[in-house]
């Protein structure tokens, strides 16, 4: 296996980790909690949900032959409060994710030197990429941590709880 299959493969794999803790998050919630807003006027997660959508669609639609900042994007709408139904919502988390990861999964090795824009800036595929891989986790780690704002003490870990390394160490090594 090339290092470029290797790559694409790993790309994949922390992007579906990701969508999955975001959308354990949206599962535990409800309409209206997706769209609460912290104090200071900060985004909902919802907010965040229609951002990641826009972005995803916007970027990976037509990937290696369009710029990335699609002409009929409106980011700024992406920051606006909507009336979404829970399933409006859902839907807008994996259509751009089903979008993003697709485009991915159709690249071949050969394609990750290849050049493409992003709002006329040039970018080798690998670093429209790692663009992608740094943004996504950014805004999934918003949405989780607002998920554990409004839950508060009934909130439970997506991962390893307070507390809890050394139980999960033994479980795994069975020491």
């Amino acid at each position: 296996m090339s290092i470029q299959s290797i790559y694409l493969q790993s790309v994949l794999k922390r992007f579906e980790i990701h969508r999955e803790l975001g959308f354990k998050t949206i599962q535990r919630l409800n309409k209206d909690q997706l769209n609460w807003q912290p104090e200071g006027a900060p985004n909902s997660i919802t907010m965040i949900i229609k951002h990641l959508h826009g972005n995803m669609l916007s970027r990976w639609t037509d990937f290696l032959t369009t710029d990335g900042e699609k002409p009929g994007r409106n980011r700024d709408q992406e920051f606006e409060e909507d009336n979404y139904s829970y399933e409006q919502i859902l839907q807008l988390w994996n259509e751009g994710w089903d979008c993003m990861l697709t485009a991915i999964r159709a690249l071949q090795d050969t394609d990750l030197d290849r050049t493409v824009f992003i709002r006329n800036e040039p970018h080798i595929v690998i670093d429209a990429i790692n663009r992608q891989l740094a943004h996504v986790p950014y805004h999934v780690g918003q949405i989780v941590y607002i998920g554990k704002m409004i839950l508060k003490d009934k909130w439970e870990s997506l991962s390893i709880p307070k507390g809890g390394s050394a139980a999960f160490n033994k479980a795994k090594t069975g020491n």
